[in-house]
């Protein structure tokens, strides 16, 4: 499978809002369950991905939500990589 597509739409400024927000929902609002964090950070992509390119089409929605559920994943990579680091 060739990754340079998804690479190629790929939207820092989404992932670093993305990423923020997703910490901060983690850490401060503990009424919102976890498990609701990935769908917030989808929708918050989708509509910033509008917003970053100016326009609202379904490639900037699908590449937002795309960059809003990788901050997800980029989250979870960096707390195993800690937790990883802890132990040894």
């Amino acid at each position: 499978m060739d990754l340079d597509l998804l690479t190629e739409y790929y939207m820092p400024m989404v992932m670093t809002a993305c990423l923020i927000l997703g910490y901060l929902i983690k850490k401060s609002l503990d009424f919102i369950p976890n498990k609701y964090i990935p769908l917030i950070l989808a929708i918050t992509g989708a509509v910033l991905g509008c917003f970053t390119q100016g326009a609202v089409s379904i490639e900037n929605i699908v590449y937002g939500a795309m960059t809003g559920l990788a901050s997800t994943g980029l989250h979870q990579s960096f707390i195993s990589m800690v937790e990883k680091n802890e132990v040894d």
